[in-house]
């Protein structure tokens, strides 16, 4: 078997920043004919010469050309600028609030565009940028500062960006806290923080990886450990988003542990539990309905800060393969591009959500235009933005389904494998695995009596149902349900026609086969005209409805109630055209909409995958 490439994230992998750097942290952005001059510059400065004015800070002698200073800080300009200010007419001038270490570093970077940071002198030197503004050494230490977020320096970053004004810095250090914000109420950090920093969490809308109702208890832990009176502790409970609280959890507040500490027990007072019981009735009583009791999709643990998305993932574009993540948002009615595949560009790889969190496992990529298959999985996490490898599968496969069962497992069932295993080799293991997120390994499982690759699957409840695909060069109409629960996989009615590259989505009780083509009896190949709907109860297939414009290989998902098809390819027996063109079919209106450049993907594209995530709000 070819050598495959190794995965190019390990799992704690994040961004860092963009911003362009040399070892030790030191910037230099300039062009050739800007280095000459700053060199002529400092050349000056270290001759003393033409030096015409002598900063003093902490009794050290910084001699400097005024002109040059006023270039680079405001503060100096409007000093050297303003003949009314006695400093503009002194040789010798004191500078007072910051140290000598941080000024030197400053004009040396007046002077070279060179700047060291480093978390020794990081503060004391945006103390002195922010004293004499210049703006460049503030934006260098921000993006230091921003690159080094972490669990043990995160509300520090936060207090010092709020200090200097840096709301930028502020947003990601507090984004960050929030992120990580179940691991981050276990530290001290949390009982040290002030009560404004946690109202500004409770008020920001950044999302968070607590459920609210685990918020509640963490407010009532900090009040109980600040000894807030009531009042302070209602200022901080009416920011509670009370509606993604489910009613019947409103009871097991009362039972809660409010320690802090690990192996302590600590009752949530008879007041505080009141005072709960009062903010989340009085919302009731205005009418509003309790998300956790509505019928909604399995989302992420908290609400907060996100939204709905379409995901266009991989596929073909004009300039060839991309790994590249495009992301719709309805709000915005906009695409961007959210992040990437940290692999090779692949293609006909699986793909699945679970915990609101996006899989990607096996796929192919090309050397030299020769295919190889590999068995490397990620998993992309929307709310921390971070990539993170996960167990490869057992066998290297591609063009397979893959799927998210409960809360726990995938299932990816057939495909096509690398050399070395054969239909019979296959037959003797299994042609499905299961893998367990918490044990991150691949188990084999009951096989499909047949095998197939470039068919589709959909789960419903804790069963996994597979229809259509090729096998031995014959499209398949068969259809078959596996029991997650007994582990047995069931024959079920055959799809109305034989049916490859098609995707299955559910909605309620119904599961729907869209796209995809068949061989015509020529063996020339016919796009589906139809969407396909099974009825579970009844076993029993119908035509859902005419697709206007068919492709193949469009992208397709659900997102709520409506079924969507991104692109895909206008094919003749002369032409393959590709398409931007977003298509979508509502469920309960049975009518196709689309609304030209706006849904349509920024570029035209085919054999690329689509989901539905929440992922946090931004702004454009």
């Amino acid at each position: 078997m070819a050598a495959t490439p190794a995965p190019a994230v390990t799992p704690a992998a994040t961004a860092t920043s963009t911003a362009p750097k040399t070892p030790g942290n030191r910037w230099n952005q300039l062009s050739a004919e800007e280095e000459t001059l700053l060199r002529g510059l400092n050349k000056l400065r270290n001759e003393e010469k033409l030096t015409d004015v002598t900063l003093i800070v902490e009794e050290h002698r910084f001699k400097a050309h005024r002109v040059v200073l006023a270039a680079s800080s405001d503060y100096f300009c409007a000093m050297f600028a303003d003949c009314a200010m006695i400093e503009s007419r002194k040789d010798e001038i004191n500078l007072y609030g910051i140290t000598a270490r941080a000024m030197g570093s400053i004009i040396d970077y007046i002077y070279t565009s060179t700047l060291e940071l480093n978390c020794d002198n990081i503060e004391e030197i945006l103390a002195a940028a922010t004293h004499v503004q210049v703006r460049e050494v503030i934006e260098r230490c921000t993006i230091f500062l921003g690159g080094k977020i972490e669990m043990d320096n995160c509300l520090a970053i936060a207090g010092m960006a709020d200090i200097y004004g840096i709301i930028d810095l502020s947003e990601r250090a507090h984004r960050y806290m929030c992120a990580h914000f179940e691991e981050f109420a276990t530290t001290s950090d949390f009982k040290e923080m002030k009560v404004e920093q946690l109202r500004f969490i409770l008020s920001s809308n950044y999302p968070l990886d607590v459920a609210e109702q685990d918020l509640v208890r963490l407010v009532c832990s900090f009040a109980i450990e600040k000894q807030l009176e009531e009042n302070a502790l209602g200022d901080l409970l009416r920011l509670i988003n009370w509606p993604h609280i489910s009613y019947r959890s409103l009871d097991e507040l009362r039972h809660m542990n409010c320690s802090l500490d690990e192996g302590k027990q600590l009752q949530l007072p008879t007041t505080y539990y009141n005072r709960i019981k009062q903010e989340y009735m009085g919302r009731l009583l205005n009418g509003v309905v309790p998300l956790e009791d509505q019928s909604l999709p399995q989302g992420p643990t908290n609400m907060r800060g996100m939204e709905l998305c379409l995901l266009k993932i991989g596929g073909f574009e004009w300039k060839g393969l991309t790994n590249v993540i495009m992301c719709f948002s309805p709000t915005k009615m906009n695409w961007y591009e959210m992040t990437a595949i940290p692999h090779i560009d692949q293609c006909n790889f699986g793909t699945a959500v679970l915990n609101n969190k996006l899989f990607i496992v096996g796929g192919a990529y090309d050397v030299c235009l020769k295919e190889y298959i590999h068995p490397f999985g990620f998993c992309y996490c929307p709310l921390r933005k971070t990539w993170m490898t996960i167990a490869p599968i057992q066998l290297d496969r591609c063009r397979f389904s893959l799927n998210a069962v409960g809360n726990q497992h995938l299932y990816a069932v057939g495909g096509i494998l690398d050399d070395d295993n054969s239909d019979e080799a296959l037959r003797m293991i299994s042609n499905v695995e299961r893998y367990d997120i918490a044990q991150n390994v691949w188990t084999y499982m009951p096989s499909l009596q047949e095998n197939r690759s470039q068919h589709a699957g959909v789960v419903v409840g804790d069963k996994l149902y597979i229809s259509g695909g090729v096998h031995l060069a014959n499209i398949l109409a068969s259809m078959w349900v596996f029991d997650t629960k007994t582990e047995v996989w069931q024959e079920l009615a055959s799809m109305p026609t034989p049916c490859c590259d098609h995707v299955l989505v559910a909605v309620d009780n119904q599961i729907y086969a869209c796209g995809g083509w068949h061989e015509s009896l020529t063996e020339s190949r016919v796009l589906v005209e139809h969407i396909y709907a099974y009825d579970i109860e009844s076993n029993t297939w119908s035509v859902e409805t005419q697709i206007p414009a068919p492709k193949f290989y469009s992208g397709v998902t659900a997102m709520g109630r409506t079924i969507f098809f991104v692109g895909g390819l206008d094919s003749t027996e002369s032409i393959d055209r590709a398409s931007a063109e977003t298509m979508a079919y509502d469920l309960d209106s049975k009518e196709w909409w689309r609304e030209k450049d706006s849904w349509d993907s920024p570029n035209d594209v085919w054999e690329s995958t689509c989901v539905a995530i929440y992922v946090p709000m931004r702004d454009f």
